[in-house]
């Protein structure tokens, strides 16, 4: 068994007690070396961000607690979670007492979510918890072309649904310039349940040769029937965009729709300014997207 199978696509009892021997850590070298990325680096930074929706503990007297928990961590770990076991893991809080009311027991439970996944995967976590939505709702990014209403579209064939590079070509009509395009037609497949996972991606380049967009909207369609988890999905295509187009500035970013009562939005930039600001800075809710 794989260690990502070690929980994912098994029959596993839900922990009705705090339980963070479930957590799996997944070694990221598993995936990049797939694609030759062994300096991972030398490539991108990034970040992997984490919305749990159905996060929850109970005070000493029993009361529940109950909101929403973020947390974000850098590419640079040597692993991610894995995400059934962190389902799991923040399951068996659910009925766990802390604190002696709810601003002490939200202390306790963000500390030992980030103990416990610090310890398990070797970097930073940032976690903070919101028991309401805030007044302002944040979102990174604005001002991007959305590739599926590109006029002309519906007279494109797609007939590729396992992930092909070769459907990367240059816009021949431009020189060097810069776009932000996006699409909400990402779907690819969970690695071991094979499950789909739907999503957005936003993509920020700046290169001497720019891909076309029909051939970029082709590519991320190409995705479908991919099986991978969404950490490596968005390193992937900022790989293939990398090795094909050399560009200047690169930024790619997924954002999933939830699923298990979690989403999971990682991004990976050529340059840390090109990251998303608010996406990825743990005290902020960003605005969700419409399948989000």
């Amino acid at each position: 068994m794989s260690i990502e199978a070690k929980v994912l696509g098994q029959q596993v009892a839900y922990p009705t007690n705090y339980c963070p021997s479930i957590l799996v850590p997944v070694p990221r070298y598993l995936n990049r070396e797939i694609y030759d990325i062994h300096a991972p680096e030398e490539l991108f930074q990034g970040y992997d961000t984490w919305h749990a929706y159905e996060a929850g503990f109970l005070t000493r007297n029993g009361l529940p607690v109950c909101g929403v928990l973020k947390l974000v961590y850098p590419a640079s770990s040597p692993c991610i979670v894995e995400s059934k076991s962190l389902k799991l893991y923040l399951n068996s809080l659910n009925m766990t007492r802390l604190g002696e009311d709810i601003p002490s027991g939200i202390e306790t439970y963000l500390q030992t979510i980030k103990s416990d996944l610090e310890q398990i995967l070797q970097t930073r976590v940032e976690t903070t918890f919101f028991q309401r939505a805030p007044e302002k709702l944040y979102f990174d990014f604005q001002n991007y072309t959305l590739l599926e209403a590109t006029p002309g579209i519906e007279r494109e064939t797609f007939t590729e649904y396992t992930e092909t590079p070769t459907l990367l070509l240059e816009n021949q009509t431009i020189g060097s310039g810069e776009i932000k395009v996006c699409s909400h037609l990402l779907r690819s497949n969970c690695k071991i349940t094979k499950q789909p996972d739907w999503g957005s991606i936003y993509i920020h380049m700046q290169a001497d040769h720019l891909p076309d967009q029909f051939s970029l909207l082709k590519y991320i369609v190409s995705l479908r029937n991919e099986n991978h988890f969404h950490e490596e999905i968005c390193e992937m295509t900022y790989k293939r965009l990398n090795d094909l187009f050399h560009p200047e500035i690169l930024a790619v970013s997924c954002i999933y729709t939830r699923r298990g009562g979690i989403d999971i939005c990682p991004s990976r930039a050529n340059k840390a300014e090109y990251l998303p600001k608010y996406l990825h800075t743990s005290e902020t809710l960003t605005q969700k997207l419409v399948r989000q």
